[in-house]
């Protein structure tokens, strides 16, 4: 179903198909079918790490851990502090070399002569962790992406029972590791979960860290970090291909999938069933320019 269009000079013309979940609200689209929540599916998986053994040097850390960094000077910084605790170095990283997502992180480390480092990849600080658990338990290190592996095998299992269901399908993440199909109902029921956990639990403990440090868990202007720093309790985690998910204790949480996989579309549909949940949220305008200046905007439709 089409639950957003662009708009551009009062003309309508894109649209977006995809599919909301809403615990607390009223859901649209499929919501039980699977999809590869991609990174949405971070928080879960910190959760799977602290269940099998992982000791983080300080709370703070399950939130670069849980998230999908910019690249910025203060991610780096943490992510080699997580290795170095653990006794490791950044080679034992499995995930791609890259470049930063911050523009302006990108452009200061090539100008400084720097070229595209596993460090560098948003997901290096999930990678730091899921090798910080694997030294708790004396397990391999070469082979920590397998799905095989005794990481993956708890991680999955901590997954499908924050969930609620059975993990669907098993791929391949953009940064090599497992990623692991779930209706859009399952993942929001799973977000509920963590930010209505009591206090202590390693659902809690995610979410809080998640909430505390907004600023570890995407970067300077994200959508994540924007959200959560300016809605008091609200845990949000984007992922790829047009996936978002959110909770509020207390109100409920949503899910949402862009068809296309669309990333232009899936803030401003989030924003309006925030809205419809009661949840005051910041203006984060998807806009359309036409000569470098706005003509038009990205806009929820129902």
């Amino acid at each position: 179903m089409i639950i957003a269009e662009v708009v551009r000079s009062g003309f309508v013309e894109s649209v977006h198909h995809g599919s909301v979940a809403v615990i607390g609200g009223t859901s649209r689209g499929d919501v039980t079918s699977p999809v590869f929540p991609r990174s949405s599916n971070k928080p879960l998986q910190t959760v799977g790490m602290l269940r099998a053994g992982l000791v983080p040097r300080d709370e703070s850390d399950l939130a670069l851990i849980s998230g999908s960094h910019f690249g910025e000077p203060l991610h780096v910084r943490r992510v080699r502090e997580i290795l170095a605790a653990a006794g490791l170095e950044p080679g034992a990283l499995r995930c791609p070399a890259s470049l930063p997502l911050s523009e302006q992180s990108r452009d200061d480390w090539l100008r400084n002569q720097g070229g595209p480092e596993r460090i560098l990849m948003n997901c290096s600080g999930k990678h730091a962790g899921m090798l910080a658990t694997c030294v708790a338990n004396g397990w391999p290190l070469d082979s920590y992406l397998d799905p095989k592996h005794p990481l993956q095998v708890a991680l999955a299992e901590a997954v499908s029972d924050l969930a609620g269901e059975p993990i669907a399908a098993v791929g391949v993440d953009g940064c090599g590791a497992p990623v692991l199909a779930l209706s859009l109902t399952a993942l929001a029921r799973a977000f509920r979960r963590l930010v209505e956990a009591a206090p202590g639990t390693y659902e809690r403990r995610v979410a809080d860290a998640m909430r505390a440090h907004p600023e570890l868990v995407a970067g300077t202007g994200a959508d994540d970090t924007v959200l959560m720093g300016a809605v008091p309790g609200l845990l949000a985690k984007g992922g790829a291909e047009g996936v978002v998910a959110v909770a509020v204790p207390g109100v409920g949480a949503v899910a949402i999938k862009i068809e296309d996989g669309a990333m232009r579309a899936r803030t401003p549909v989030l924003l309006d069933e925030l809205r419809r949940l009661g949840v005051g949220v910041p203006v984060i305008e998807q806009l359309i320019l036409g000569g470098g200046e706005p003509v038009g905007e990205v806009r929820a439709v129902r």
